[in-house]
């Protein structure tokens, strides 16, 4: 009776580049070549959602991780160098972020560690959700609006920040670029000094050590080496409950810094271009009127007399209009109630939220004994809390414009309604006809400041009027204002000049009245973001290498297939502290697997060594006994749980059909001589390959746990030891099987399995030239590329 129970199979139309199943459900993830990313259930391999590319986030998917509650799914883009972090429920972007390289290995990892102190952390219940007031939603009538912030998923914030304990999301890239974003989403650790591009990453549940595999390549056309690097981080280890409470605050930093982002992206939404109406309309009535009169004396002599020139009655009656002069009062008065409501309840909520959080940080960065070896600097977070200060007065400022420019505009056009109407003798309703003298003085004073021609705006913004002022708070220019506010005669203002104390004091926010609201938001963000970088190019410096072994060489003509599907593969156990390393070489046309482990204490010695493992024929019972007993080659090895491996195997013999299996290797049968692996004196000089016959090695015959998988390639296997399930992939990257590992076929379950093997063709289209990995091209080139062994293609199995 075959191990292993087969729950789905599937044919795709588009080639996986990326699985990896889900830690705490029976989802798995893939990504394909065409840039898409889909989720899937184990049961029948039924897609749960698909998240198709697109030009914000990108179209090449180079790495996949999930967040150890499996809540949040990460995957990077080599064309936009970006990461997003997707919601498991629904194909939505939480959050993104950018990075300098494009990112080749992601790792999520949960720290383990448990302490009375960071237990208390854990079990404390966050001030901030008991001293500041919730954060109202966003409205989700604008396009822009995040779906975490929206009205429907406003706790889903909190899905983002997750659980208390540390979890911290590591990424690897070309050119030894390797960051560590604590949660997920904000950098403590910027790590030098390893050179390559990066193909493994493994950070230890007790944050001592990192493991890292790259592929160095000296020039062009040399040879690219794979090299294991042991980086140590103990200063994570010393510091957690330290890196651990300022990784919290990074988070809900950052978190605040999206919302108020978002924020002012509704207040942009909000304001229309119809609102510029006016402006257009005055500055092409100057560029056509013939006489010398100024558009400001045009509108004051219909205010006093009455009477308006030819031309402004064709400007008012023909281009502007009585309906459509109506319809611009309405759309000013909605955009700016919009927009006011948006900066006093959003903007200013926001803001304020980050002035506490970056004031605790503060006071978190003058205990100097606990946070100064991270890098938290007091006068840094000063700085940014000043520029806090200068977004919440610029936002009042907005305010105050829309005030004054709802009164300007709902006397200005009243009047102007009532005017027109005449000129079209329409009848004036009484209440309307009703103008005091305070009335026309208003409205005198608003066209004395608002229509006065400027051929200095002209040169810069093409219109010779600026009446309309709150867009200009909004645009996102460099531009100083085209109309600041004026602060001449403004007593606090001359008060601050005359007084030589008060200028550069501390408490007083500096003020940028010829500033845009979104020159001031991008400064402070700039502010901030340089504040939180030094924590991590502290903690990045502070990362040390502690071991660096060259394993082997990479052959030019290897093939394209994804890196991750490829080994070396890295595995933490957390119970012994342990980093493993899974990689196969190359030796008698046999391809080995090796497992080379380290403790996660780099100053440890014990437990450190290197071993190689070789298959005894467990399969076709028609070969000799005398016959060489190492018969099968590995393809593909991934670590199931702490104590077993699961491998996808190929028999090497010179026979026709060589079979594929799954198996289970216990590291039971490979450790039963504690020193064995200790047996291996390293040199720091050679390669591992070069040595490869002086590598201590066991050979296994497996017993029960193993399946051949018929009628598949198999190459590549991802596995979770939690839900106690697998995924096989073929060589040709578009056929896949699902299986049970920790349950036996029953016999009505294989019944089921004969007849739809007997119903769908006997083979597969894989592609018969391709080569399995990098150190299997030579052992496999022999059998895939004879053309007799090409099999049937298989129909689809989509519904």
């Amino acid at each position: 009776m075959p191990a292993f129970r087969q729950v789905g199979e599937k044919q795709l139309p588009q080639e996986v580049v990326f699985m990896s199943w889900s830690p705490e459900r029976d989802l798995i993830a893939l990504a394909n070549r065409a840039g898409e990313v889909l989720l899937h259930r184990l049961a029948n391999f039924q897609r749960v959602w698909s998240l198709p590319p697109n030009e914000n986030t990108g179209k090449e998917v180079t790495a996949l991780a999930w967040r150890p509650d499996g809540k949040i799914l990460a995957f990077g883009l080599a064309d936009t160098k970006r990461i997003i972090l997707c919601d498991v429920e629904k194909p939505e972007s939480l959050h993104s972020f950018s990075v300098d390289l494009s990112i080749t290995y992601m790792h999520w990892m949960e720290v383990t560690e448990e302490s009375s102190v960071l237990t208390s952390f854990y079990n404390a219940e966050d001030e901030s959700n008991l001293l500041l007031p919730k954060l109202p939603a966003l409205p989700k009538n604008y396009s822009t609006t995040a779906k975490i912030f929206s009205e429907e998923k406003s706790d889903e914030i909190m899905k983002l920040l997750g659980d208390v304990r540390l979890n911290a999301l590591v990424l690897g890239g070309s050119s030894g670029f390797i960051e560590i974003y604590a949660y997920g989403m904000f950098k403590i650790a910027t790590v030098n000094g390893v050179a390559g591009s990066c193909r493994g990453l493994c950070l230890s549940s007790d944050l001592k050590s990192l493991s890292v595999i790259t592929e160095i390549q000296s020039s062009s056309d040399s040879e690219a080496e794979m090299t294991y690097f042991q980086l140590d981080t103990s200063l994570l280890s010393s510091y957690l409950p330290e890196v651990t409470r300022m990784a919290r605050k990074f988070t809900h930093i950052s978190t605040l810094l999206q919302y108020i982002k978002l924020s002012l992206t509704c207040m942009c939404e909000a304001w229309e271009e119809i609102l510029m109406q006016m402006d257009s309309r005055l500055t092409k009535f100057v560029q056509e009127k013939n006489t010398t009169t100024s558009v400001q004396d045009e509108f004051m002599q219909l205010l006093l007399w009455g009477k308006a020139s030819l031309e402004l009655q064709a400007l008012l009656m023909n281009q502007l209009t009585v309906k459509g002069l109506k319809k611009l009062g309405q759309s000013i008065e909605s955009s700016y109630s919009s927009i006011q409501k948006l900066v006093i309840s959003h903007l200013q909520s926001g803001s304020e939220a980050l002035l506490y959080h970056l004031s605790e940080l503060k006071g978190m960065a003058l205990w100097k004994q606990k946070y100064e070896s991270l890098g938290l600097d007091a006068s840094g977070i000063d700085e940014a809390i000043t520029a806090v200060g200068s977004f919440i007065l610029k936002a009042n400022e907005l305010l105050q414009v829309i005030d004054s420019s709802m009164k300007n505009f709902k006397a200005f056009f009243r009047w102007l309604y009532v005017a027109m109407l005449r000129m079209s003798e329409d009848h004036v309703l009484p209440e309307l006809n009703k103008m005091t003298q305070k009335d026309i003085t208003f409205v005198a004073d608003f066209l004395t400041e608002h229509f006065n021609e400027a051929p200095d705006l002209y040169n810069r913004k093409g219109k010779y009027f600026n009446v309309e002022r709150v867009g200009q708070y909004l645009k996102d220019e460099d531009d100083d204002l085209v109309s600041p506010p004026n602060t001449e005669g403004n007593q606090w203002f001359n008060f601050l000049k005359d007084s030589t104390h008060l200028k550069e004091s501390p408490l007083l926010f500096p003020y940028y009245p010829e500033k845009s609201l979104h020159f001031v938001k991008r400064q402070m963000e700039g502010i901030i973001d340089q504040c939180l970088q030094k924590p991590a190019d502290v903690i990045g410096r502070s990362v040390h290498q502690a071991v660096c072994i060259s394993l082997y060489k990479i052959s030019q003509s290897e093939d394209s297939t994804p890196q991750l599907f490829k080994l070396p593969f890295l595995w933490n156990d957390k119970t012994s502290n342990l980093h493993y390393v899974l990689f196969t070489m190359l030796e008698n046309s046999i391809s080995k697997i090796h497992i080379l482990r380290r403790h996660t204490d780099t100053s440890r010695s014990v437990s450190n060594g290197i071993l190689a493992v070789e298959f005894g024929n467990f399969l076709n019972s028609s070969i000799n006994e005398s016959s060489d007993s190492r018969c099968y080659s590995c393809l593909d090895a991934h670590f199931y749980d702490d104590e077993t491996i699961t491998v996808v195997l190929k028999e090497s013999v010179q026979q026709e059909g060589k079979e594929r299996v799954l198996a289970q290797l216990p590291l039971s049968s490979i450790y039963t001589d504690e020193d064995q692996d200790g047996k291996f004196i390293w040199d720091s000089v050679e390669r591992l390959d070069e040595r490869s016959s002086e590598i201590p090695t066991r050979i296994v015959f497996l017993e029960s746990q193993w399946r051949v998988l018929e009628n598949m390639k198999a190459q590549y296997v991802s596995v979770n030891g939690i839900r106690k399930v697998s995924c096989v992939l073929s060589s040709n990257l578009r056929h896949v099987r699902m299986f049970e590992m920790d349950v036996e076929d029953d016999g009505e379950v294989e019944e089921e399995e004969e007849e739809e093997t007997t119903q769908i063709a006997a083979g597969e289209p894989d592609e018969p030239n391709q080569p399995a990995d990098g150190q299997d091209n030579v052992c496999d080139a022999s059998a895939e590329e004879l053309p007799d062994e090409t099999e049937e293609h298989e129909t689809s199995l989509d519904p």
